[in-house]
């Protein structure tokens, strides 16, 4: 294994060991507070952790899609080996980013977690994306994880209205 290789599988591991202290502090809320409050509270944490980072993309808003493009994919880890993004769109009017893998669900996967739990987990981790696009200037529609879909998110991003 080349040092890349290793230094690759190593930031796999951590993103699959984030994805399973999603799963461990959602369980902890929701056996306190409930699913629906675990779930809006996780949304709220990781929507705070997008805007955190949405400094990077500010520059492109409100409608600089092909520099967003670029910025946003040399900033997905490992430049998005890892994701595997596809640019479906990119124009005046916006872009649209289709991944089609995710090593967080490739851990709630190995964790034989039920579709509807990868559903949901999926749905909370998405709002990193909100947080850092909506937070930089932009509007963002994310479609993600749905059973029997391939893949992972699908995010829309347009100009804020």
């Amino acid at each position: 294994m080349t040092e890349v290789e290793d230094l690759r599988a190593q930031l796999k591991a951590a993103l699959k060991s984030r994805a399973m202290v999603y799963s461990a502090v959602h369980d902890e809320i929701a056996a306190e507070f409930g699913e629906a409050k675990a779930e809006e509270i996780l949304k709220r944490a990781i929507y705070k952790r997008g805007a955190a980072i949405c400094g990077k993309f500010k520059a492109y808003a409100p409608a600089d899609f092909p520099g967003l493009r670029d910025g946003f994919l040399d900033f997905v880890p490992d430049h998005g080996k890892l994701f595997d993004p596809e640019v479906v769109r990119c124009d005046h009017e916006g872009l649209d980013v289709k991944f089609h893998a995710c090593p967080l669900k490739e851990a709630w996967e190995d964790a034989r977690f039920s579709p509807k739990r990868i559903e949901t987990l999926c749905r909370i981790a998405g709002f990193v994306d909100n947080g850092t696009f909506e937070q930089a200037g932009f509007a963002l529609q994310s479609d993600t994880w749905k059973p029997g879909e391939e893949g992972c998110c699908f995010l829309h991003i347009r100009r804020k209205d």
